[in-house]
Protein backbone atom coordinates (compact mmCIF):
# COMPACT_ATOMS: atom_id res chain seq x y z
CA UNK A 1 0.00 0.00 0.00
CA UNK A 2 1.19 3.51 -0.76
CA UNK A 3 2.17 5.71 2.20
CA UNK A 4 -0.66 7.78 3.64
CA UNK A 5 1.27 10.99 3.05
CA UNK A 6 2.77 11.88 -0.30
CA UNK A 7 5.64 14.35 0.10
CA UNK A 8 6.63 16.96 -2.49
CA UNK A 9 9.44 19.46 -1.99
CA UNK A 10 9.43 22.95 -3.45
CA UNK A 11 12.64 24.48 -2.19
CA UNK A 12 12.32 25.14 1.54
CA UNK A 13 8.64 24.11 1.54
CA UNK A 14 7.28 20.56 1.91
CA UNK A 15 3.79 19.76 0.61
CA UNK A 16 2.18 16.80 2.40
CA UNK A 17 -0.81 15.33 0.58
CA UNK A 18 -3.06 12.76 2.23
CA UNK A 19 -3.26 10.07 -0.44
CA UNK A 20 -6.49 8.14 0.12
CA UNK A 21 -8.79 9.98 -2.27
CA UNK A 22 -10.95 6.88 -2.79
CA UNK A 23 -11.92 6.97 0.92
CA UNK A 24 -11.96 10.79 1.20
CA UNK A 25 -8.58 10.56 2.93
CA UNK A 26 -10.00 8.80 5.97
CA UNK A 27 -7.38 7.50 8.40
CA UNK A 28 -8.10 3.83 8.85
CA UNK A 29 -5.05 1.91 10.04
CA UNK A 30 -2.20 2.04 12.51
CA UNK A 31 0.09 2.09 9.48
CA UNK A 32 -1.51 5.37 8.38
CA UNK A 33 -0.78 6.86 11.81
CA UNK A 34 2.77 5.48 11.76
CA UNK A 35 3.40 7.02 8.35
CA UNK A 36 2.19 10.47 9.46
CA UNK A 37 4.40 10.36 12.57
CA UNK A 38 7.45 9.06 10.70
CA UNK A 39 7.07 11.62 7.91
CA UNK A 40 6.86 14.51 10.35
CA UNK A 41 9.89 13.18 12.23
CA UNK A 42 11.92 12.84 9.03
CA UNK A 43 11.03 16.34 7.87
CA UNK A 44 11.68 17.75 11.33
CA UNK A 45 15.20 16.35 11.22
CA UNK A 46 15.83 18.17 7.93
CA UNK A 47 16.92 21.76 8.62
CA UNK A 48 16.36 22.70 4.99
CA UNK A 49 12.58 22.44 5.56
CA UNK A 50 11.35 25.84 6.72
CA UNK A 51 7.59 25.34 6.30
CA UNK A 52 5.10 22.62 5.34
CA UNK A 53 1.60 22.44 3.89
CA UNK A 54 -0.84 19.66 4.79
CA UNK A 55 -3.65 19.05 2.29
CA UNK A 56 -5.69 16.23 0.79
CA UNK A 57 -5.90 14.61 -2.61
CA UNK A 58 -9.23 14.57 -4.38
CA UNK A 59 -12.32 16.31 -3.06
CA UNK A 60 -11.69 15.98 0.68
CA UNK A 61 -9.11 17.21 3.15
CA UNK A 62 -9.77 14.31 5.53
CA UNK A 63 -13.14 12.71 6.28
CA UNK A 64 -11.96 11.47 9.69
CA UNK A 65 -11.79 7.86 10.78
CA UNK A 66 -12.89 4.93 8.67
CA UNK A 67 -16.54 4.30 9.57
CA UNK A 68 -16.59 0.75 8.18
CA UNK A 69 -13.47 -0.04 10.21
CA UNK A 70 -15.20 1.28 13.32
CA UNK A 71 -18.23 -0.92 12.64
CA UNK A 72 -16.06 -3.99 11.99
CA UNK A 73 -13.79 -3.21 15.00
CA UNK A 74 -10.61 -3.15 12.94
CA UNK A 75 -8.09 -0.36 12.39
CA UNK A 76 -7.68 2.65 14.67
CA UNK A 77 -11.02 2.49 16.52
CA UNK A 78 -12.66 -0.03 18.87
CA UNK A 79 -11.25 -3.52 19.33
CA UNK A 80 -12.46 -6.53 21.28
CA UNK A 81 -12.77 -4.90 24.72
CA UNK A 82 -12.30 -1.47 26.37
CA UNK A 83 -8.68 -1.85 27.49
CA UNK A 84 -7.64 -2.89 23.98
CA UNK A 85 -9.53 0.06 22.52
CA UNK A 86 -7.81 2.45 24.93
CA UNK A 87 -4.41 1.07 23.87
CA UNK A 88 -5.44 1.31 20.22
CA UNK A 89 -6.25 5.02 20.49
CA UNK A 90 -3.03 5.76 22.34
CA UNK A 91 -0.97 3.71 19.90
CA UNK A 92 -2.66 5.01 16.77
CA UNK A 93 -4.57 8.26 16.40
CA UNK A 94 -3.07 9.85 19.52
CA UNK A 95 0.39 9.11 18.15
CA UNK A 96 -0.58 11.25 15.17
CA UNK A 97 -1.78 14.00 17.51
CA UNK A 98 1.47 13.96 19.47
CA UNK A 99 3.55 13.97 16.29
CA UNK A 100 1.75 17.08 15.06
CA UNK A 101 2.07 18.78 18.44
CA UNK A 102 5.78 17.96 18.65
CA UNK A 103 6.58 19.00 15.09
CA UNK A 104 8.60 22.23 15.12
CA UNK A 105 8.11 22.96 11.41
CA UNK A 106 5.50 25.69 10.82
CA UNK A 107 2.50 23.82 9.39
CA UNK A 108 -0.25 25.23 7.18
CA UNK A 109 -3.46 23.24 6.73
CA UNK A 110 -4.84 23.84 3.23
CA UNK A 111 -8.38 22.55 3.70
CA UNK A 112 -9.33 21.63 0.15
CA UNK A 113 -12.61 19.89 0.95
CA UNK A 114 -14.46 18.13 3.75
CA UNK A 115 -12.64 18.16 7.11
CA UNK A 116 -14.78 16.02 9.37
CA UNK A 117 -14.19 14.72 12.91
CA UNK A 118 -10.59 13.59 13.10
CA UNK A 119 -9.99 15.46 9.83
CA UNK A 120 -10.99 18.76 11.42
CA UNK A 121 -8.81 18.01 14.42
CA UNK A 122 -5.82 17.34 12.13
CA UNK A 123 -6.31 20.81 10.66
CA UNK A 124 -6.56 22.30 14.15
CA UNK A 125 -3.20 20.77 15.04
CA UNK A 126 -1.55 22.83 12.31
CA UNK A 127 -0.38 26.36 13.05
CA UNK A 128 -2.31 28.16 10.32
CA UNK A 129 -5.44 27.06 8.49
CA UNK A 130 -6.75 28.29 5.17
CA UNK A 131 -9.78 26.81 3.42
CA UNK A 132 -11.19 26.43 -0.05
CA UNK A 133 -14.47 28.28 -0.49
CA UNK A 134 -16.40 25.02 -0.96
CA UNK A 135 -14.87 23.26 2.06
CA UNK A 136 -17.18 21.92 4.74
CA UNK A 137 -16.16 21.15 8.32
CA UNK A 138 -17.66 19.41 11.34
CA UNK A 139 -16.65 18.32 14.84
CA UNK A 140 -19.07 15.47 14.33
CA UNK A 141 -18.02 12.71 16.74
CA UNK A 142 -21.36 13.04 18.54
CA UNK A 143 -23.16 12.10 15.34
CA UNK A 144 -21.69 8.59 15.54
CA UNK A 145 -22.18 8.36 19.30
CA UNK A 146 -18.57 8.82 20.38
CA UNK A 147 -16.31 11.51 21.87
CA UNK A 148 -13.23 13.12 20.27
CA UNK A 149 -10.63 10.48 21.09
CA UNK A 150 -7.77 12.32 19.41
CA UNK A 151 -7.44 15.29 21.77
CA UNK A 152 -9.68 17.61 19.78
CA UNK A 153 -11.57 18.64 22.91
CA UNK A 154 -8.39 20.48 23.95
CA UNK A 155 -7.24 21.69 20.54
CA UNK A 156 -10.42 23.22 19.16
CA UNK A 157 -11.17 25.35 22.21
CA UNK A 158 -7.63 26.71 22.08
CA UNK A 159 -8.58 28.20 18.71
CA UNK A 160 -12.21 29.28 18.97
CA UNK A 161 -12.78 29.42 22.75
CA UNK A 162 -14.72 27.11 25.05
CA UNK A 163 -18.25 28.21 24.21
CA UNK A 164 -17.92 27.89 20.44
CA UNK A 165 -15.99 24.62 20.71
CA UNK A 166 -18.71 23.24 22.97
CA UNK A 167 -21.37 24.27 20.45
CA UNK A 168 -19.52 22.60 17.59
CA UNK A 169 -18.84 19.35 19.49
CA UNK A 170 -22.24 19.06 21.15
CA UNK A 171 -24.25 19.69 17.98
CA UNK A 172 -21.88 18.02 15.52
CA UNK A 173 -23.31 20.26 12.82
CA UNK A 174 -21.50 20.90 9.55
CA UNK A 175 -20.36 24.46 8.82
CA UNK A 176 -18.91 26.32 5.87
CA UNK A 177 -15.52 27.83 5.18
CA UNK A 178 -17.02 31.31 5.58
CA UNK A 179 -18.29 30.39 9.04
CA UNK A 180 -14.86 28.96 9.88
CA UNK A 181 -13.38 32.31 8.89
CA UNK A 182 -15.91 34.22 10.99
CA UNK A 183 -15.12 32.27 14.16
CA UNK A 184 -11.36 32.42 13.63
CA UNK A 185 -10.87 28.74 12.85
CA UNK A 186 -9.26 29.63 9.52
CA UNK A 187 -7.41 32.81 8.62
CA UNK A 188 -8.14 32.83 4.89
CA UNK A 189 -10.72 31.51 2.45
CA UNK A 190 -9.59 31.06 -1.15
CA UNK A 191 -11.29 30.07 -4.37
CA UNK A 192 -11.05 26.32 -4.77
CA UNK A 193 -8.60 26.43 -7.67
CA UNK A 194 -6.44 29.04 -5.91
CA UNK A 195 -6.11 27.30 -2.53
CA UNK A 196 -2.72 25.67 -3.03
CA UNK A 197 -1.29 28.85 -4.53
CA UNK A 198 -2.52 30.78 -1.50
CA UNK A 199 -0.94 28.20 0.81
CA UNK A 200 2.34 28.31 -1.11
CA UNK A 201 2.39 32.11 -0.99
CA UNK A 202 1.92 32.05 2.78
CA UNK A 203 4.45 29.25 3.20
CA UNK A 204 6.93 31.23 1.11
CA UNK A 205 6.60 34.22 3.41
CA UNK A 206 7.30 31.97 6.38
CA UNK A 207 10.10 30.02 4.71
CA UNK A 208 11.97 33.22 3.85
CA UNK A 209 12.88 33.60 7.52
CA UNK A 210 15.73 31.96 9.52
CA UNK A 211 14.90 28.31 10.20
CA UNK A 212 16.16 28.18 13.80
CA UNK A 213 14.18 31.25 14.78
CA UNK A 214 11.12 29.88 12.98
CA UNK A 215 11.15 26.61 14.84
CA UNK A 216 11.83 28.14 18.25
CA UNK A 217 9.10 30.73 17.69
CA UNK A 218 6.65 27.92 16.94
CA UNK A 219 7.76 26.09 20.07
CA UNK A 220 7.20 29.24 22.14
CA UNK A 221 3.70 29.58 20.70
CA UNK A 222 2.93 25.97 21.58
CA UNK A 223 4.30 26.32 25.10
CA UNK A 224 2.32 29.54 25.47
CA UNK A 225 -0.88 27.54 25.01
CA UNK A 226 -0.25 25.48 28.12
CA UNK A 227 2.21 27.42 30.31
CA UNK A 228 1.74 30.46 32.52
CA UNK A 229 3.42 33.80 31.84
CA UNK A 230 6.40 33.10 34.12
CA UNK A 231 7.16 29.84 32.32
CA UNK A 232 6.88 31.48 28.91
CA UNK A 233 9.13 34.37 29.97
CA UNK A 234 11.81 31.97 31.20
CA UNK A 235 11.61 29.91 28.02
CA UNK A 236 11.66 33.07 25.89
CA UNK A 237 14.91 34.19 27.52
CA UNK A 238 16.46 30.75 26.98
CA UNK A 239 15.45 30.59 23.31
CA UNK A 240 16.57 34.16 22.77
CA UNK A 241 19.99 33.26 24.14
CA UNK A 242 20.20 30.51 21.52
CA UNK A 243 19.15 32.50 18.45
CA UNK A 244 21.37 35.48 19.33
CA UNK A 245 24.34 33.17 18.67
CA UNK A 246 23.20 32.05 15.22
CA UNK A 247 24.83 33.23 12.01
CA UNK A 248 21.40 33.94 10.55
CA UNK A 249 20.71 36.46 13.33
CA UNK A 250 23.99 38.24 12.58
CA UNK A 251 23.14 38.19 8.86
CA UNK A 252 19.65 39.62 9.51
CA UNK A 253 20.98 42.50 11.58
CA UNK A 254 23.80 43.19 9.11
CA UNK A 255 21.41 43.16 6.15
CA UNK A 256 19.11 45.67 7.84
CA UNK A 257 22.00 48.01 8.57
CA UNK A 258 23.36 47.62 5.05
CA UNK A 259 19.90 48.10 3.52
CA UNK A 260 19.95 44.84 1.54
CA UNK A 261 18.09 41.53 1.49
CA UNK A 262 19.49 38.90 3.86
CA UNK A 263 20.91 35.55 2.77
CA UNK A 264 20.13 32.92 5.35
CA UNK A 265 22.02 29.62 5.56
CA UNK A 266 20.31 27.90 8.47
CA UNK A 267 23.37 28.35 10.70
Amino acid sequence: MTPFLEVERQGRIAILRMDRADSLNAIGTLEDCDNIAATLQQLGDDRTVHAAILTGKGRAFCSGGNIKGIKDRVGIGPLDQPDSTRWNYRRGVQRTTRALLDCEIPLIAAINGHAIGLGLDLACLCDVRIAAKSAKMAASFIKVGIVPGDGGAWTLQQIVGYSKAAELFLTGETFTAEEALRIGLVSQVAEDDALLDAALTLAGKIAANPVRALRLTKRLLREGQKGDSDQVLELSAAYQAIVHETKDHVEAVTAILEKRSPTFTGD
